[in-house]
């Protein structure tokens, strides 16, 4: 497995890869990997001659308040993991490679990055599609992975390869979840014992949320009052927002037809927790 730290480096690497005709499966990383990063690594070995891993702490993600200087990092542990699971190269790149002094361009989704998490976070979804177009710039990937718990950078980051005419396949993959149905998580190593019971109740609403739809009920503001119910029965439990939305648009929806997205977002303690399911009548 090689690390590679710069730019230049990388790409190099990968004009010589390409020489021999083989493919790249990449999947974009902020490090402290758990089991749904290397289920994409595995999703990656399986459909692809080479797999490039990138970990990196992407500052333009994180808004003035958030958690960038405390974010999890463990770059030891990220390595040995990467080394287990058969990885080629990790792409591990310091903050001034990334964004030089005098960086000024910014790429941006509109619409679909205003809505849902974009409306508390702002400026998190520029910061998203501008490093990976960055990372996809200097690695050219055929393919690239992506997990469903971020619905909605998935469908931004699939509007940006389909707008700006990248030759990359963007691939979606099933959320991993704890035994108790937790999505996993870098941030989830924040929860303290008594917030980790709460946390739980995002699920346990979405699952109540497909029942009560699979009984009948076709009215998004009625599931959402049980929804509300659930979640708030945890006292560390802070909603940000339940939205029922339409799959391609992300705008919401009045009744239960087609394929529907499910997204949550909560505040348990300090910790910001998102969740989601896709259901389809």
């Amino acid at each position: 497995m090689k690390v590679i730290r710069s730019i230049f480096q990388m790409q190099e690497e990968r004009i010589e890869i390409k020489k021999k005709n083989l493919s790249i499966g990449f999947v974009p990383t902020m490090g402290y990997l758990h089991e749904g990063h290397l289920s994409l690594i595995k999703k990656s070995k399986e459909e692809n001659d080479i797999t490039i891993v990138s970990i990196f702490v992407n500052p333009t993600q994180f808004g003035p308040s958030e958690d960038f200087n405390k974010y999890p990092r463990d770059e030891k542990r990220d390595l040995q993991k990467c080394e287990e699971n058969s990885c080629d190269i990790v792409f591990l790149p310091e903050k001034n490679e990334m964004y030089p002094q005098y960086f000024f361009t910014f790429v941006e989704v509109e619409k679909l990055g205003e809505k849902l998490c974009g409306k508390s976070r702002p400026t998190h979804f520029r910061g998203v599609t501008t490093v990976l177009t960055k990372l996809f710039h200097i690695i050219r990937p055929d393919r690239a992975y992506f997990g469903q718990k971020d619905a909605q950078q998935l469908l931004i980051v699939k509007k940006m390869v389909e707008d700006l005419n990248m030759e990359i396949e963007i691939i979606g993959c099933p959320i991993i979840r704890e035994e108790d149905g937790l999505a996993i998580s870098s941030r989830n190593v924040y929860l303290k014992e008594n917030e980790r019971k709460d946390a739980i109740l995002l699920y346990q609403s979405l699952k109540q949320a497909e029942e009560l739809i699979k009984k009948g009920e076709k009215d998004p503001l009625r599931i959402k009052e049980e929804m509300k119910k659930t979640v708030l029965s945890g006292k560390n439990n802070q909603i940000d927002y339940i939205e029922f939305v339409d799959t391609k648009t992300l705008d919401p929806v009045s009744k239960i037809k087609g394929e529907t997205l499910i997204a949550i977002a909560v505040k348990t303690g300090t910790t910001r927790l998102i969740d989601n399911i896709i259901v389809k009548e």
